[in-house]
């Protein structure tokens, strides 16, 4: 799995795994339930703005980061502006696009300050109460944890394949990077179903 942790002294860096886990993803739930109305969209962009410059990276770095997690979102946005635009109108669609980046950008923010390794421990110990009805908490936090970072992964490879397009002087377009993205991105979930059956987890 690769991985998206981004070293650093900040605050949000220094802060356990649970507790940082338990609070982004009860901003990016109340992100998620905001309004579909016209203020929506500059309260969203204003919190991602907020969390990112005030994340301990550095005002500079944090706005950085956001730029390139902004870029790698870019598709997903572009999808679902229009989707939203095309049955639900303008007011609705600048809504629910804004909610649905904010949320995912918020979500980034984990992977981005923390080790994987702390990730899987903060899951596996929060789960811990379900093994009494069955459930395998080590698998549940190893499954979850990978799910939070297929997005950014997924959109660093897209980055790789336009960076290689570039380089042979092929203009970068969806048509010209759907293939190849396929390609990659099927051979990366080899690689990562090789890996964890290497460890023993089927």
């Amino acid at each position: 799995m690769l991985s998206l942790y981004r070293p650093g002294g900040g605050w949000m860096h220094r802060m356990p795994a649970g507790p940082k886990l338990a609070c982004l993803t009860l901003v990016a739930l109340v992100l998620a339930a905001l309004p579909s109305t016209w203020a929506t969209a500059p309260v969203a962009a204003g919190v991602s703005c907020v969390l990112y410059a005030g994340s301990g990276m550095g005002v500079r770095a944090g706005f950085r980061v956001l730029g390139c997690q902004v870029g790698a979102l870019r598709w997903v946005i572009v999808v679902t502006a229009i989707g939203q635009l095309l049955f639900l109108g303008p007011e609705a669609a600048a809504a629910n696009t804004a909610r649905v980046a904010a949320a995912l950008l918020v979500a980034a923010l984990v992977p981005l300050t923390t080790p994987v390794a702390a990730m899987l421990d903060a899951l596996e110990r929060g789960l811990r109460p379900l093994r009494r009805v069955g459930v395998d908490p080590a698998r549940i936090a190893l499954l979850w944890t990978i799910a939070l970072t297929t997005i950014p992964v997924l959109s660093k490879l897209a980055g790789d394949i336009r960076d290689a397009q570039r380089a042979r002087g092929v203009r970068p377009s969806l048509a010209h990077g759907a293939l190849p993205f396929l390609v990659v991105t099927l051979r990366h979930a080899d690689d990562l179903g090789d890996a964890l059956a290497a460890r023993g987890i089927r």
